[in-house]
């Protein structure tokens, strides 16, 4: 059962079906009916992906995966809300998922949208407004380290909200405090469909 993987062996795994991707040698794991079938009662998800909505930052495509191997979650600019930390929280509780991905991407139009706002002082309308403070600080402590380049930006937003979910979550500090998970910081190259890992946290 995939729950059994340690978080080292999810991110060996995920990093495996990465490599086929980008390597154009996909092998479309667990699509089949059969695959179907077997999780009509239950779902094991070795892994937990909580990543950007952009659309080129399909979870399964980009780490060669199938049904039933993901529990995923997805935002603008990865931002966490109450929602995201209850999805992640079941998904480590009750579905003994070893490993967390915070998946960031160049060229991140969230990121490039409250890059703007800090530069102009100019705040976007309704909802985007919550994305945009939710992601300042991020931009921000790049800006401190001396980083104005938007795809450092992203790495920082990437590493700042894999430590606000640890630091907000009970349930994940445990489960990291314990061994039996892990979360990783990952930030994608849209060109060349790498997704580098910028940061960890628990034992890989």
């Amino acid at each position: 059962m995939a729950t059994y993987l340690t978080p080292t062996l999810a991110w060996r795994r995920l990093r495996e079906g990465n490599d086929r991707f980008v390597s154009g040698e996909s092998l479309h794991p667990n699509q089949d009916a059969s695959r179907r079938s077997s999780l009509v009662e239950h779902q094991h998800p070795f892994a937990v992906i909580f990543g950007c909505a952009d659309s080129r930052l399909a979870a399964e495509i980009i780490f060669d995966l199938g049904l039933g191997d993901a529990f995923v979650v997805r935002t603008a600019g990865q931002v966490i809300d109450d929602a995201v930390l209850g999805s992640l929280e079941y998904s480590i509780s009750v579905l003994g998922v070893p490993l967390i991905v915070v998946l960031g991407h160049d060229s991140c139009g969230a990121v490039i949208a409250t890059k703007s706002a800090v530069d102009t002082g100019q705040m976007p309308v309704g909802f985007i407004r919550d994305l945009v403070e939710r992601i300042t600080p991020s931009v921000l402590t790049a800006r401190r380290n001396g980083q104005e380049d938007v795809n450092d930006m992203v790495v920082e937003h990437v590493k700042q909200t894999s430590q606000r979910l640890v630091d907000s979550s009970r349930v994940i500090s445990a489960a990291i405090d314990s061994g039996r998970a892990a979360v990783i910081g990952l930030s994608y190259r849209l060109a060349e469909g790498r997704a580098d890992l910028v940061s960890g946290i628990g034992e890989l």
